[in-house]
């Protein structure tokens, strides 16, 4: 099991930016490639980046590319979501999921690629 706590969401104005932090206690952390989503009101669950193991390799949903930059401290147990030039449309709970790679790939962009979730943390943007 891997539990997974989120902080950092908050009220902001638009161009202003929020780093949000998810700290994971249990199975071994850096065993997890890592990722964050989002979800607004009235709409499914979507990707926003993701990180792998070690690290050295990201992905990140068109939405945000250039704009957040997702990263991890292996050491702290603790993943990163780093938001600048925040638009209203971010607007949504985030959420924190971990993922085992399976038959050796990390990259997961879909909700059920990822077994373990956290309780997400609110971004709102207003404009």
């Amino acid at each position: 099991q891997v539990q997974l706590v989120e902080s950092g969401g908050g009220l902001v104005q638009a161009g202003d930016s929020l780093r949000l932090s998810c700290a994971a206690s249990g199975r071994s952390f850096s065993s997890n490639a890592m990722g964050w989503f989002r979800q607004a009101p009235g709409k499914e669950r979507e990707f926003v980046a993701t990180i792998s193991m070690s690290g050295s390799s990201t992905y990140y949903a068109d939405s945000v590319k250039g704009r957040f930059t997702i990263s991890r401290d292996n050491a702290k147990n603790t993943v990163y979501l780093q938001m600048n030039s925040l638009k209203p449309e971010d607007t949504a709970v985030y959420y924190c999921a971990a993922r085992p790679p399976r038959m050796g790939l990390w990259l997961g962009v879909r909700v059920n690629d990822y077994d373990y979730w956290g309780q997400g943390t609110q971004v709102t943007v207003s404009s």
